[in-house]
């Protein structure tokens, strides 16, 4: 079964949905985000089988096979594992992370971290090892969006 799009003006075969121009918006998106509030607390391991947005806090080991997300008011105590990481927020633990790891100049990270990359930004606080894995120097830049 294919999915057509309605252009008078055009073929079938040019309204076939596998046309990379013409596929819908939430084909591109990836996987939907499991988020974890601002306020609410979790404790224990976490895995998730796509992205992660935290704006609370998790006191726990964490698995997550897309990308974290740490708001300014997140919290995290425990050994975590990402596929990516953009974090505003506080770390006290071990961070890993198999591809970019991106510091806000909010962070205050306590933990040993390892990454393929690392950015970091001016005015992030980062206590503990840190291992670029693909061999390339940490990044230092100044955020110009608001952090969060």
């Amino acid at each position: 079964m294919s999915v057509t799009y309605y252009d008078p003006a055009s073929t079938l075969a040019e309204q076939r949905m596998n046309d990379p121009q013409k596929r819908r918006l939430i084909d591109s998106v990836g996987d939907s985000p499991t988020f974890i509030a601002e306020g609410v607390r979790v404790t224990g391991d976490l895995e998730t089988p796509g992205p992660l947005v935290v704006c609370g806090s998790v006191r726990g080991d964490g698995r997550i096979t897309g990308t974290l997300r740490m708001s300014v008011t997140a919290q995290w105590e425990g050994e975590i594992h990402a596929q990516a990481a953009v974090v505003a927020g506080r770390i006290t633990g071990r961070l890993v992370v198999e591809n970019k790891l991106e510091v806000g100049a909010s962070a205050v990270i306590r933990a040993d971290i390892v990454a393929r990359s690392i950015a970091v930004a001016k005015g992030a606080v980062i206590d503990g090892a840190v291992t670029v894995t693909s061999g390339e120097p940490v990044i230092q830049f100044e955020e110009k969006r608001g952090a969060g």
